[in-house]
């Protein structure tokens, strides 16, 4: 990557053009990744930065929270026994075992994927 220069009075800056961002616009696990790099790993995140990758990483780590968060939901839900007949026949049992498992999948998500480095 080459760098040119711009003089600004006595100084020189110098002339960065971040790559086009992708169209489809950040989720949630993205924005905490981001977050997380920001925060915690600031060279992580200049370095993603500047090579023009830091998009792509994101909008990635998004993308494999979201697979991730389905297989774990369904696999969890089929290994328990949360079943559309339970839906079924006593709903406000099944919405509470489902909200346990998508908050322990999404925690497993957190652990792994968001606050990894």
């Amino acid at each position: 990557m080459e760098l040119t220069y711009m003089k600004v009075g006595d100084y020189y800056i110098p002339n960065l053009i971040l790559d086009d961002q992708l169209d489809k616009p950040l989720g949630r696990y993205g924005r905490m990744r981001q977050k997380f790099l920001e925060d915690h790993h600031p060279g992580t995140y200049n370095r993603l930065m500047l090579s023009g990758k830091l998009w792509t990483h994101l909008a990635d780590t998004d993308t494999a929270c979201q697979e991730r968060l389905d297989t774990l939901i369904s696999a969890m839900a089929k290994r328990e026994g949360v079943t559309e007949a339970l839906k079924a026949s006593d709903q406000m049992a099944w919405v509470g075992r489902m909200n346990n498992i998508r908050n322990r999948a999404e925690e497993i998500i957190l652990h792994e994927l968001v606050y990894a480095l």
